[in-house]
C-alpha cells in the first residue's frame, strides 16, 4: 500500500510540474531565498529580467513565504526598479499578511504561508533591455525573522496570451 501512495504522490507532483512549466503567458518568474529564515534590510531581494516586447501589457506580482512565527500583520516593501536607461523608480507596497483578528491571508498548511502581493496590473514595459527590481523591506525590524522567500512574476495579461 504504502507503494502505491509514493507513486501517487510522485505521479502528482510530475502532473504539477508539467502544467506549471507550460504556462505560456509568464514572462518571468523567479523567487529570492531567505537564509536562516531571517530577512535583514542589507540583504534586498534582486531579480533581473531582460524585456523585448514594448506594447504587450503584463501583470507583476510579488509572492510572500512566511512562516506563523512571522510577528506582524502586515509588511512594508521598497521597491527598486533600474530600467534599461539607468532610470529608477521606487514604489512602496504595503502587504496585509494577517487581518485585525490575526487570521493569516493568502494559503498555506501548517505554519506556511503564502500570500500573492498584486504590483501593478495592464502595463507595459517603455524600453527593451535588462530590468533590476530590487525589494526591501520597510520594517523597523532591521531583521525580520520567519520569512521564508520572496518571488516575483510578470506574466501577460490574461487578454493577451500569445
Amino acid at each position: 500500500m504504502t507503494g502505491n501512495i509514493s507513486k501517487i504522490l510522485v505521479t502528482g507532483l510530475l502532473l504539477a510540474l508539467a502544467v506549471t512549466s507550460c504556462d505560456n503567458h509568464t514572462v518571468y518568474s523567479d523567487s529570492h531565498r531567505i537564509g536562516d529564515e531571517k530577512w535583514s534590510m542589507y540583504d534586498p531581494a534582486n531579480f533581473v529580467c531582460s524585456i523585448d516586447d514594448t506594447i504587450t501589457t503584463c501583470d507583476i506580482v510579488f509572492s510572500l513565504r512566511t512562516s506563523t512565527d512571522y510577528p506582524y500583520r502586515n509588511m512594508y516593501l521598497f521597491i527598486v526598479t533600474s530600467f534599461p536607461s539607468g532610470t529608477t523608480v521606487t514604489d512602496t507596497l504595503n502587504a496585509t499578511v494577517t487581518d485585525e483578528k490575526g487570521r493569516w491571508q493568502g494559503k498555506g498548511a501548517g505554519d506556511l504561508r503564502e500570500l500573492t502581493i498584486p504590483y501593478k496590473s495592464n502595463v507595459f514595459f517603455p524600453e527593451k533591455g535588462e530590468y533590476h527590481f530590487r525589494v526591501i523591506h520597510g520594517m523597523r525590524d532591521t531583521v525580520l525573522k520567519g520569512v521564508y522567500d520572496i518571488g516575483m512574476r510578470i506574466s501577460l495579461r490574461d487578454d493577451q496570451q500569445k
